[in-house]
């Protein structure tokens, strides 16, 4: 699950902003599995989509991360989940998506596809109300 700004979001959904205002952001990972699972790293990269196959992860001077854009999982038990906050500051405004991807910690070797990304979220960014 994934909450930014305290809303659920899935990838039909544009979540709005203010540039200046810092955004919570919780990812919550559930392990269904009747087994444990872990380590894995969490990574959030923030990205503009230019619609025209280009996607732009040069972003550090119109977003920057309150906290760490990563985050490490040890082991999440059968049945249990693990949560994790950060938190967004958008300096311009615009659209832009957040990819976040889960990584074996142990080794260089990705988790297969179906555990590697979740759906990215669409956040618009837009001047704060005078």
């Amino acid at each position: 699950d994934i909450l930014v700004d305290g809303k659920v979001c899935d990838c039909d959904v544009v979540v709005t902003c203010q540039v200046g205002d810092p955004v919570p952001l919780q990812v919550k990972l559930t392990n269904r599995s009747r087994h444990s699972v872990g380590p894995f790293a969490l990574t959030m990269m923030p990205y503009q989509d230019y619609q025209n196959g280009v996607h732009n992860y040069d972003l550090q001077d119109a977003i920057t991360f309150v906290g760490s854009n990563t985050f490490y999982i040890d082991t999440v038990k059968p049945t249990k989940d693990s949560v994790y906050f950060g938190a967004l500051l958008f300096l311009y405004t615009g659209d832009f998506y957040l990819n976040i991807k889960f990584h074996e910690d142990n080794c260089s070797r990705e988790l297969p596809l179906s555990w590697l990304c979740l759906p990215s979220v669409h956040i618009r960014a837009t001047e704060p109300v005078a």
